[in-house]
C-alpha cells in the first residue's frame, strides 16, 4: 500500500472542496471495496477523506411519500428498516443477496453504488486493463468472460457492474442527492447515473471529481409482488451471473432489470410493456442488441429463464 495523507471532514461541503483540491483524493465510509484496491495497488490515492462522521446515515420520509436515503446508512440497517422492507421490498431482498452480513455492517448506501468491477483483469496488475490504466488494453476480451458483460460492453471493456443494490434503487427510480467541490448541490435520476464504458471505461458514472454524494432518494411506493433473484455459481458471497429485479402488478405489468449482464444495472423501459405478454417478449427487447462470448452466451437464456419463474409465481401470487 502506498503512502497517502489523511483528514475527518466536518461538513459535506468540506468534505467535496477538499477533493477538489486534491488530486488522486477519495472519500472513505465503510472501506469495503476501497480498502482491498488500495492493497493491491489498483487504487493508489493521495489523500483520503473520512466522511464517516458528517450525519448522513438517516432514514427519512419524504413529502411527496417517499423516503430519503442518506449516503453512510449502512446496507444492514436500510435492508432491516421497517418501511423499506414494507414498501420497497425488492431494495432489501437485493441488499440481503450481496456480500456478508459483516461486511453490510460496514459498507454504505453510497459506497456500495460506486462499487468498482469485479473483473479478473482489472484486479491483475499485471494484466492490461483500460479501466485501470486508461489505453492500455482490455485483456477481458479473448480472455475468460463468463462472468463479463453481454450487453453494453465496447471494444474497450466488457466488465460488468458489481452492486445488487443498484439493480433495485434502478427500477425503483431512485434519484442520487450530490455536493459538488463548488458547494452546488444537484440531483441525479439513476437512470443517467451510471455511464456505458464507451472509450472511456475508467468513468463509470457521471460524478465529477470531487463530488460527495449525500443522499439515495426514493419515490413513492410503486406497489405490487417485489421479486430480486439473483443467480449465482455459490450460495453465498458470491456476485451475480444474472439477476432480476421485478416489480410485477396484479395486471400484469410491472418493472424490470437486469444485474450482471452489463456495465450499469439494465432497464429498458420499452420492453416493459411485453410483461403482460410473456418473459421472452420480455428478454428480447431487453438484451435485443446482446453481443455474447460464446463462454457467457448462456446468460441470456438464463435470464429469461430467471425472469419467465418471476412472472409465474406473481401470476399465481395476484390472481
Amino acid at each position: 500500500m502506498k503512502p497517502f495523507t489523511y483528514e475527518r471532514a466536518r461538513t459535506p461541503a468540506e468534505a467535496a472542496a477538499s477533493a477538489g483540491r486534491v488530486q488522486g483524493a477519495r472519500f472513505i465510509a465503510g472501506g469495503t471495496n476501497l480498502i482491498d484496491l488500495m492493497k493491491i495497488e489498483v487504487e493508489t490515492p493521495a489523500h483520503l477523506i473520512d466522511v464517516n462522521g458528517l450525519g448522513l446515515d438517516r432514514i427519512e420520509a419524504t413529502p411527496d411519500g417517499g423516503l430519503r436515503i442518506g449516503a453512510l446508512a449502512r446496507n444492514t440497517d436500510l435492508a432491516a428498516d421497517e418501511r423499506i422492507r414494507r414498501d420497497y421490498a425488492i431494495l432489501s431482498r437485493a441488499i440481503l443477496a450481496g456480500a456478508s452480513g459483516q461486511i453490510r455492517n460496514r459498507a454504505t448506501t453510497a459506497g456500495n453504488l460506486l462499487q468498482r468491477t469485479r473483473c479478473p483483469y482489472y484486479y491483475d496488475t499485471n494484466q492490461p486493463c483500460n479501466k485501470r490504466v486508461p489505453g492500455s488494453g482490455c485483456s477481458a476480451i479473448g480472455g475468460v468472460t463468463r462472468q463479463l458483460a453481454v450487453i453494453g460492453a465496447s471494444d474497450a471493456c466488457i466488465a460488468t457492474h458489481p452492486s445488487d443494490m443498484a439493480v433495485a434503487m434502478r427500477v425503483l427510480d431512485a434519484s442520487v442527492e450530490t455536493v459538488r467541490a463548488d458547494s452546488t448541490t444537484r440531483v441525479i435520476p439513476i437512470a443517467d447515473f451510471y455511464r456505458l464504458p464507451g472509450n472511456t471505461p475508467h468513468i463509470d458514472n457521471s460524478l465529477e471529481p470531487g463530488e460527495l454524494i449525500t443522499a439515495v432518494t426514493l419515490p413513492k411506493p410503486v406497489g405490487g409482488r417485489q421479486v430480486y433473484r439473483k443467480v449465482r455459481d455459490r450460495a453465498s458471497f458470491a456476485f451475480a451471473l444474472v439477476s432480476v429485479a421485478a416489480v410485477v402488478q396484479p395486471d400484469g405489468s410491472g418493472r424490470v432489470a437486469l444485474g450482471g449482464v452489463a456495465h450499469r444495472p439494465w432497464r429498458i423501459e420499452a420492453a416493459e410493456a411485453e410483461m403482460p405478454e410473456g418473459a421472452k417478449r420480455v428478454a428480447d427487447r431487453l438484451l435485443a442488441d446482446a453481443r455474447p462470448t460464446s463462454e457467457n452466451a448462456f446468460k441470456l437464456a438464463l435470464a429469461q429463464r430467471t425472469l419467465s419463474s418471476i412472472l409465474a409465481e406473481s401470476e399465481g401470487t395476484t390472481r
